[in-house]
């Protein structure tokens, strides 16, 4: 016997195959080490903290010389904000720094998770295995209404 139903549509014609239109392009990852300020600007204290802080961060582990270029422009627009209180470029440094993952909802966006999460994870489901018996304890089925002449 075969199966029920009309016959699968050919997959060649099917409006949505869920498979991306335009092939990865896979590169060779190659890390790049973080920077430091060039000593032409003066920087402002909080833009040397925050380039600090950014050198340190776990996704700098991930970070190629064209993503510390990227991320040295953005320096110099927070160093504007500080220094000289050109703060309309808060929008744009706040975009930036999203690209990689500066905030807890950035990181979910782009689907990073810290390693510990994994861990976390483990430690939840290590609980000792319990059967339903030991959770509800003993149960019993009540007579229906039908078999008891209601």
């Amino acid at each position: 016997m075969a199966g029920r139903g009309p016959r699968p549509k050919d997959p060649d014609r099917r409006a949505r195959g869920n498979r991306d239109p335009v092939p990865q392009t896979v590169l060779r990852f190659e890390r790049a080490d973080p920077p430091d300020l060039p000593d032409d600007v003066d920087w402002h204290p909080r833009t040397q903290e925050w380039w600090a802080m950014w050198r340190r961060s776990a996704q700098a582990d991930t970070f190629t010389e064209t993503d510390w270029s990227f991320l040295m422009d953005t320096a110099l627009m927070h160093h504007a904000m500080w220094s000289k209180g050109q703060w309309t470029l808060a929008a744009e440094v706040r975009l930036r720094v999203a690209k990689y993952g500066a905030t807890p909802e950035d990181r979910a966006r782009l689907r990073m998770v810290f390693a510990d999460a994994d861990e976390k994870d483990e430690k939840r489901g290590a609980r000792p295995a319990t059967g339903a018996r030991e959770r509800h304890g003993v149960l019993k089925a009540l007579p229906s209404p039908a078999a008891s002449g209601e």
